[in-house]
This record gives structure tokens, C-alpha cells and sequence, in this order.
């Protein structure tokens, strides 16, 4: 049976493999501990699930349109209003099935043979999964220890080309936690003002999950740059709602129309009751998020602090998101080994450095969206193994 050769270049996220091995180890009776898959140990907030099931009940069981409905897409704009105080179209913002959706749509519009896309490395492993999947060159952009995993414009600077057409930035950063000072953006916005060709996919998904008096750089801010930016956001990690499969896009005007045809061929429209759920997490209080972020913070000192207590391992503080990316080139193993062993002689998932890109081999991602017990135990297995 043939099928197109760019099936053949498509990768996935490793992630959802070790989280179906977890699972399947739980199944035959071994005492698992999951720091890998990416999402919040939280409840959805009850009054968006409330929202969801009201929905329903009042019979929002229709398409919708394409882009969201209309209450979705100003609110998604009030709120940006409300927490940049920036000022946003809502006939841009489109409403898509998750977080995904938006680097799909961004990167096949890009991506072809002969373009060059620039990515984070690490990174989110389906930034370069597209981006080969199109065919299209696939540039890292190396991420450093030493520079606390944050973006550098000068690095970018050096990778550009008259064939680039898309940077795809991440702040804060998954796997590393890294997040990027706005003087970087600043240089960056500047230094673009000279190609005024090149497009950027912001991945803003982490955006309030953020330490340490860091704060977050939208890249909205940056006027200059508003006619070509593709902003990614969503409602999984914030209000804890990976399954209800919701995020948006905020486009520029030139390919708005573009995105929503894209979107009209491929899923037509999202789970109506989940937009609503969706209005009311952007509309209800916020104090669960607040909350969720306080706890994620303590169990981020309870995570890093252990991690630096091993002998061989070495951990930098993360600044946002909700991982901890740890050095672990001095134990002797590598990376997709070691998560490998931990996981199947210790019961502890993580997800190996190399997952995410050739720089991240020598450190292994934990997710600290688990309880402080399951952390702690989780940090005493892995010095039983390593020592």
C-alpha cells in the first residue's frame, strides 16, 4: 500500500508511550510513580465542569462555528486584556482542539522542501516531528544549561537564512522550564524588523506558570511583530483541562482566513460544551489557578533541592512551567537508558532528555505536577538506583 513519503519522516511524543507503559506495569501489580506525562494531577475547577454538564443540559449539542463561538473568542481576548492589558481582535482568535492544533496548522502553512524552520532544542518534540513530516529543514536552536534553558537572540541570529521562513519559540519552555528575559525578546523584535518575511509561532501555553518573580513576555507586546505572529494558547494546563481538548490561536489578519479553512477541512469545529466550559474558566474565579500554582511551586523546591542531593545529578532551578530537567551526564548513563531503568526497576516515570532533541540527551524531564509524597518517594528510588 503506498502512502505519501512525509508518513515516513513523522515522529511522535514519547511521552504518551511511557505513560501506556506506566499504566500497563500499574496493571500487572508493580507500585508506579508517573513524573512523565505533561499534565496537571488537579481536578478541572467545578464550576467549569459545571459549565460543561449546563451545556448540555441546554441542549449545545450543535456545530458550532468554525473559529468558536462568538462569547469564547471575546473572552479569550478580555482576557488577554485583563492580564497584559494588550488589545486583541477576537475575530482572530480561533478556538482549536488542543495545543497541537495551532503548531499543525502553523507548520504545514510553512513547511515545505526547501524552507527552513527554526526550533527549540529541547523542545516540544512535534515542533521538528512537523517540520520533517512537511519537509521542510529542521534547525535547532540549542537551549543551555548555563543560560538557565532560555532563548538567545544572538543564537537565533546566527541560524537565520534567506530560506527561513518560521521561528518557533517556547517560554516558558517544556521540557526544561527555562524562561526567556524580556531583554532577549526585545533584541529579537528589533533584529526582525529587518526580515520582515519571517513568520513566529509563539508557544505561550505555560504562560502563568511562572516562579521566582520571573515574569512572562508575550509576545503580543511587540507591535512590530503583530503581522506575523501566531500566538499558541490554551486551557490544559492553566484550569487543568488536558482532556477536554481546548486551546486557541490568536492570528495575524493575513492568515486568519487561511487558518480557519484549515481548521474547516480537518475538524470542522470543537466539542461545543467544551467551549463553554472553556468561557467559564476564562470568566470564573481564578483562584483556583492560583492555587494550583502556589502547590506547584513547593513541590518544584521539594523536586529540584532532592535531585541536587544525588550524587551525580544536578538539577538548575526551572523558573516556569512545571518540570525539572535534570543533568545526569555524570551517573554514566544516557538519557532513554536510565528513564528506561528507572521505570522498569523502580517504578519512577520520566521521560529521557534525548526525547526532546539531540542537546537533551544527558539530562532526563520530571514532572513535579504530582504529590509531594509521590516526589519524595519518587526521589528516594531514584538515589537507591543511582547510588
Amino acid at each position: 500500500m503506498q502512502t505519501i513519503n512525509g508518513l515516513d519522516r513523522i515522529g511522535e511524543e514519547n511521552a504518551f508511550a511511557v505513560l501506556a507503559r506506566a499504566e500497563q506495569l500499574k496493571a500487572d501489580g508493580k507500585d508506579v510513580i508517573n513524573l512523565g506525562i505533561g499534565q496537571p494531577d488537579f481536578r478541572t475547577p467545578e464550576h467549569i465542569v459545571e459549565a460543561g454538564i449546563k451545556a448540555l443540559r441546554d441542549g449545545h449539542h450543535s456545530y458550532t462555528p468554525a473559529p468558536g463561538i462568538s462569547a469564547l473568542r471575546e473572552a479569550v481576548a478580555s482576557d488577554i486584556d485583563r492580564r497584559y492589558a494588550l488589545e486583541v481582535d477576537p475575530n482572530l482568535v480561533l478556538i482549536v482542539p488542543g495545543g497541537k492544533v495551532t503548531m499543525y496548522l502553523a507548520i504545514i502553512m510553512f513547511g515545505e522542501p526547501g524552507a527552513e524552520i527554526i526550533y527549540p532544542d529541547p523542545g516540544f518534540p512535534i515542533y521538528q516531528s512537523m517540520i520533517n513530516f512537511t519537509g521542510a529543514t529542521a534547525v535547532a536552536l540549542p537551549l543551555h544549561e548555563e543560560n538557565g534553558f532560555a532563548i538567545s537572540t544572538d543564537d537565533i541570529l546566527e541560524r537565520l537564512s534567506e530560506r527561513t521562513r518560521l521561528i518557533i519559540l517556547n517560554s516558558p519552555g517544556n521540557p526544561t522550564g527555562g524562561v526567556t528575559p524580556r531583554e532577549q525578546f526585545d533584541a529579537l523584535a528589533d533584529a526582525l524588523e529587518a526580515r520582515p518575511d519571517i513568520c513566529i509561532l509563539s508557544d505561550e501555553i505555560y504562560d502563568q506558570f511562572l516562579f521566582d518573580g520571573r515574569e512572562h513576555v508575550t509576545l503580543l507586546s511587540y507591535p512590530q511583530l503583530r503581522d506575523r505572529l501566531i500566538l499558541l494558547n490554551g486551557w490544559s494546563k492553566t484550569y487543568a483541562m488536558t482532556g477536554w481538548r481546548i486551546g486557541y490561536a490568536i492570528w495575524p489578519p493575513a492568515l486568519f482566513d487561511k487558518a480557519r479553512k484549515l481548521a474547516v477541512n480537518c475538524y470542522s469545529c470543537v466539542n461545543a460544551s467544551a467551549q463553554w466550559a472553556g468561557l467559564a474558566a476564562l470568566e470564573g474565579s481564578q483562584v483556583p489557578v492560583y492555587e494550583m500554582v502556589k502547590e506547584f511551586d513547593r513541590r518544584r523546591q521539594v523536586l529540584v533541592n532532592g535531585l541536587n542531593s544525588i550524587e551525580n545529578i544536578s538539577c538548575e532551578t526551572p523558573h516556569g512551567a512545571f518540570y525539572a530537567f535534570a543533568n545526569i551526564s555524570q551517573t554514566g548513563w544516557k538519557a532513554k537508558e536510565l528513564a528506561s531503568a528507572l521505570l522498569e526497576q523502580q517504578g519512577v516515570a520520566t521521560i529521557g532528555g534525548l526525547d526532546f532533541g539531540p542537546e537533551g540527551e544527558g539530562f532526563i524531564r520530571l514532572s513535579y505536577a504530582s504529590s509531594e509524597a509521590n516526589i519524595i518517594e519518587a526521589l528516594s528510588r531514584i538515589q537507591r538506583f543511582i547510588t
